[in-house]
């Protein structure tokens, strides 16, 4: 299955209520996949406040999205947890539903041993044909997935690619050793390119939100060869990609959202919007 260079990593739309609002969902995934050309959206990831949605609102929001997309994007479901019996329940469920894969994190606050590591992703490739993208995001979730667990997973036929915000190295290392037709994303969009440099195959990304078209770009211009042009490119986006991060994800990229027009709400306790110099500084970056 093929889900392209460019993912981003959604965020949920919420009403005035603090209720997921479907027809700004609806609006986001269009400008999503029509103005800033995402192959692939992940949904009910950690930038869609996953933490804070039911699971029933997951169910709906996958279900949705499958129907909303229709065909003009992949559409990959969040359904990771730090329960496996949960994620294998999720998984499941999601998969009903019509969704193209699965994208799981490495389960937080427990820290497994990296073989509880190894046994929690194999428990749930073992209940679904979903392909599945395992998610290593250590500053999330304490442990880290070391390399060597990584490549061990990329031998269950079913677990194709993994998300990393490790450091280049261990992408580098993956890459080097995976068998044919792994593919590993970089989880941190201003490591993007220089996960590509190291044979990284694209981008979960949330800045794509708002400049999903230029790094598009980078990525095309970086594999026709033009490595300076690109280079150039990813310096132009840094600030960007480094100011959507200065408060906790995804309170940033949903002011940004707001400010530009589309109206995705705030986000759910324990998040908070930005504060007046916070939000200064986000709508300078979208100057």
């Amino acid at each position: 299955m093929e889900f392209g260079r460019l993912i981003t990593a959604m965020v949920t739309p919420f009403d005035n209520q603090g209720n997921i609002d479907w027809e700004q969902t609806a609006r986001l995934m269009d400008y999503l996949i029509e103005e800033q050309k995402s192959d692939s959206l992940v949904v009910s990831g950690t930038t869609g406040e996953s933490p804070t949605l039911t699971d029933e609102e997951k169910l709906k929001l996958f279900e949705f999205s499958v129907k909303h997309a229709a065909g003009r994007c992949k559409i990959i479901a969040g359904t990771g947890s730090n329960e496996t019996a949960h994620s294998v329940n999720l998984t499941r469920e999601a998969e009903k539903l019509g969704v193209d894969a699965a994208l799981l994190v490495v389960p937080y606050y427990n820290r497994p041993s990296q073989e509880g590591i190894y046994r929690h992703f194999e428990a749930i490739a073992n209940v679904t044909k979903l392909p599945i993208i395992v998610y290593n995001v250590p500053s999330r979730t304490v442990v880290s997935m070391s390399a060597e667990t990584t490549l061990r997973l990329a031998q269950i036929p079913n677990i194709v690619a993994t998300k990393e915000c490790a450091p280049l190295e261990q992408v580098a290392h993956i890459v080097y050793n995976a068998p044919e037709g792994f593919r590993v994303y970089s989880g941190d969009d201003s490591a993007a390119l220089p996960a590509m440099s190291v044979g990284g195959y694209g981008i979960i990304s949330v800045a794509s939100h708002l400049v999903g078209v230029k790094m598009k770009q980078m990525i095309q211009v970086f594999q026709e060869g033009h490595v300076q042009e690109a280079a150039k490119m990813h310096q132009e986006l840094l600030p960007m990609f480094k100011g959507l991060f200065e408060c906790p994800n995804p309170v940033a990229v949903k002011y940004a959202l707001n400010e530009i027009g589309y109206a995705v709400g705030t986000v759910r306790l324990p998040l908070v919007p930005p504060t007046e110099e916070e939000g200064e500084r986000i709508r300078k970056l979208l100057k």
